[in-house]
């Protein structure tokens, strides 16, 4: 009779533990991602509402002027179509090398294991180094890539390749395609990895050919993963600022200038912490959806 009398406040008692413990386990969580995610969020959407200057960060309030002005400035749009040639023209780069090269390393080859590891190397090369050697090989002057370009037939002349446009994009594509494409090789590769030889095997008693399996076979198998890949590198190109400024710094003029940098624009060349908060938070705002995307197909 006792112990059936104790038995239920025991377990309350135990249930009641576990319930700190989890709590306990999960507030440095919290506290860490509402330092580092919310408590910025909301100051960078509390700041959009003033005409903030930077030194002093002491301001009026001016409600949505901020975004008004922002929807009606040139620059901005300019901004904004420069972010999505940009985040187009890398990614696709991206995508096509990425999977070509995973599908030679899935290959037998001598030397396949060395070669993985290499390609990894742009993928963990600081952004800072790797920005040096290729503005060293742009460089009209004594670049590499103009005097090979001249000694081929192919330039009459040394190319701006930093300081004119178009180039200047394509400079700035080519190299963010170069820096982030291993990302897309090892996780292609994970999946080329899984799939079973069984179906190429039978697609090759069928008589069908090596286009016909990747079409067939590969593709299908690679569908959900390149879905990741694009919603993953979108919201991580989209917001890229370090390769661009140090490569460009936007220019010429703003050719190349995109979002990320107008928000570091604003906020400390323009001493105006209002008006960059409002661009951050239209950024936000449109990588809103592909990460509503991204949750979506993880969760399925």
């Amino acid at each position: 009779m006792t112990n059936n009398a104790y038995a239920p406040s025991q377990r309350m008692t135990l249930e009641r533990r576990n319930n700190i413990l989890g709590v306990a386990l999960i507030a440095p969580t919290v506290v860490i991602f509402s330092a580092v995610i919310v408590y910025p969020l909301l100051s960078a959407i509390y700041l959009s509402a003033f005409s903030i200057y930077t030194p002093t960060m002491e301001g009026e309030w001016t409600g949505f002027d901020n975004y008004r002005q922002l929807l009606w400035s040139n620059e901005f749009w300019r901004s904004l179509g420069n972010n999505i040639v940009w985040t187009i023209g890398t990614l696709s780069l991206q995508l096509v090398f990425g999977v070509m090269i995973a599908l030679m390393l899935h290959q037998n080859m001598v030397f396949r294991s060395l070669a993985r590891s290499l390609i990894l190397f742009p993928y963990f090369l600081s952004t800072v180094v790797a920005v040096l050697v290729w503005r060293w090989l742009f460089n009209d002057l004594y670049g590499v890539l103009n005097h090979a370009l001249m000694w081929a037939g192919i330039l009459d002349m040394p190319a701006d390749w930093l300081g004119s446009m178009p180039n200047a994009m394509v400079s700035l594509v080519v190299v963010g395609a170069w820096k982030y494409f291993p990302f897309v090789v090892i996780v292609v590769l994970a999946r080329l990895q899984s799939i079973p030889d069984e179906l190429y095997e039978a697609a090759t008693v069928d008589g069908a050919g090596a286009v016909s399996r990747f079409v067939d076979i590969t593709l299908p198998q690679l569908r959900d993963v390149l879905v990741v890949i694009v919603l993953l590198r979108t919201i991580w190109d989209f917001k890229e600022f370090d390769l661009i400024y140090l490569l460009t710094g936007g220019g010429p003029v703003i050719s190349t200038q995109t979002l990320p940098l107008l928000v570091y624009k604003e906020a400390f060349a323009l001493n105006q912490m209002g008006a960059a908060s409002a661009v951050a938070v239209l950024m936000m705002l449109s990588m809103l959806l592909f990460m509503i995307v991204y949750l979506r197909k993880a969760a399925d």
